[in-house]
C-alpha cells in the first residue's frame, strides 16, 4: 500500500506551519520529522516549505501540494471507513426475492427497516414465483428469499417469519358473501380457483388436504401462477378461492375476504445459503427473528 505518512507529517507541519509544534502533534522528535520533510521535497523536486528559526512558511508549491495531500488522505480515510463497513455489513449490496404473498406481509416491514438501519447498503427486492426461489438463493443470484416451504430445498438454511390462516376470497355476488365467517364445508359445491401445486406445491397441497379433511374433493376450476392472478379470476366470478389472509389487503371492487372457520395455518419462511458470507445478509437475518407460535 502507498505509505502515507509523509502525506500526514506535512498537512500537520503546514497546519501547525512549525516543525516543534508539528512534531509534538505526531508525537515525534524534530530531526525525524525535518528527514521525512527532506526525502519528501527529494521525491518531489519541488521545496514545499521556507523554513526559519521561528516558522515555516509553505511555497506555491506547497500550496498547491497540501490541498491535494488533505484530499488523499481524506479519500483514504473514506476508502478505510468502507472497508470496515463492508467487513461489517454495513454497506455494500443485498439481493432478496420474494413470494407475491410476502409483499403483503413481512416484506414492506423488512424493507422499511433495514434501509433505516443500514442506509448505505445496496438492497433490490424481487418479486419471483415461490418454485424458482430456492435455486436462485442456491445459485448466488439472490442472497436471501421469502417464500412458502418447499421440499427442494436441501442445501438452505430455513427460518419460519410468519404463520397466518387461510381466508375465504368470494366474488361480491356470491350467495355467501355477507356472511360473517365461512365453513369450508359451506363451499363443497363451488368451484375453486388454485395457485398451481407446480408453483406452490406447500399452498396448494395445504388447501387440498383441508378439504379432504372435511369430506369433499375440491371442483378445482383453474390453476394459475400468482395470488393475484387467483383473486382477478375471483373477481371475475370464475370461482372461490382460499387465499393467505395477508392477501385481504388487496383491495378489488369485486371480491370481498371473509375469515375461514378452523382455517389451516401456512408458514412464510426465510431462506438462505450457510455458506454465504455476504456480511450485510447478516444484517438482514437480525431483522426477521423466527416467528413465534400461533396467539403469541
Amino acid at each position: 500500500m502507498f505509505d502515507i505518512k509523509p502525506l500526514r507529517y506535512f498537512v500537520t507541519l503546514a497546519e501547525t506551519r512549525h516543525f516543534g509544534r508539528a512534531a509534538a502533534r505526531l508525537n515525534l522528535s524534530q530531526p525525524p520529522l525535518s528527514r521525512q520533510l527532506a526525502a519528501l521535497e527529494a521525491s518531489l523536486g519541488v521545496r514545499l516549505v521556507e523554513r526559519s528559526s521561528r516558522s515555516v512558511t509553505l511555497t506555491a508549491a506547497g500550496e498547491r501540494f497540501c490541498a491535494d495531500a488533505r484530499a488523499i488522505l481524506a479519500a483514504v480515510k473514506q476508502a478505510e471507513d468502507n472497508a470496515r463497513a463492508a467487513a461489517h455489513g454495513q454497506a455494500g449490496a443485498l439481493a432478496v426475492g420474494f413470494t407475491m404473498c410476502a409483499a403483503y406481509s413481512v416484506v414492506p416491514g423488512y424493507a422499511r427497516g433495514f434501509a433505516a438501519a443500514h442506509p448505505a447498503v445496496d438492497l433490490s427486492l424481487h418479486e419471483i414465483v415461490s418454485r424458482d426461489l430456492p435455486g436462485q438463493v442456491l445459485s448466488g443470484r439472490l442472497d436471501a428469499a421469502i417464500m412458502f416451504p418447499h421440499t427442494d430445498s436441501a442445501g438452505l438454511a430455513l427460518r419460519t417469519v410468519m404463520r397466518e390462516p387461510l381466508c375465504v376470497a368470494l366474488p361480491r355476488s356470491h350467495p355467501r358473501a355477507r356472511q360473517r365467517t365461512l365453513k369450508i364445508t359451506q363451499l363443497a359445491r363451488d368451484a375453486f380457483v388454485l395457485a398451481s401445486g407446480e408453483v406452490v406445491p406447500s399452498l396448494h397441497a395445504t388447501i387440498v388436504a383441508h378439504c379432504r379433511r372435511s369430506g369433499f374433493e375440491p371442483d378445482v376450476r383453474l390453476e394459475v401462477q400468482l395470488q393475484q392472478t387467483v383473486l382477478s379470476l375471483v373477481g371475475e366470478a370464475v370461482g372461490i378461492a382460499l387465499v393467505p389472509s395477508s392477501m385481504s389487503r388487496i383491495h378489488l371492487d369485486n371480491v370481498v375476504f371473509r375469515p375461514l372457520a378452523d382455517a389451516p395455518m401456512i408458514e412464510l419462511a426465510l431462506a438462505w445459503l450457510p455458506g454465504n458470507l455476504n456480511p450485510c445478509l447478516s444484517r438482514f437475518l437480525e431483522l426477521a427473528p423466527e416467528a413465534g407460535a400461533v396467539g403469541e
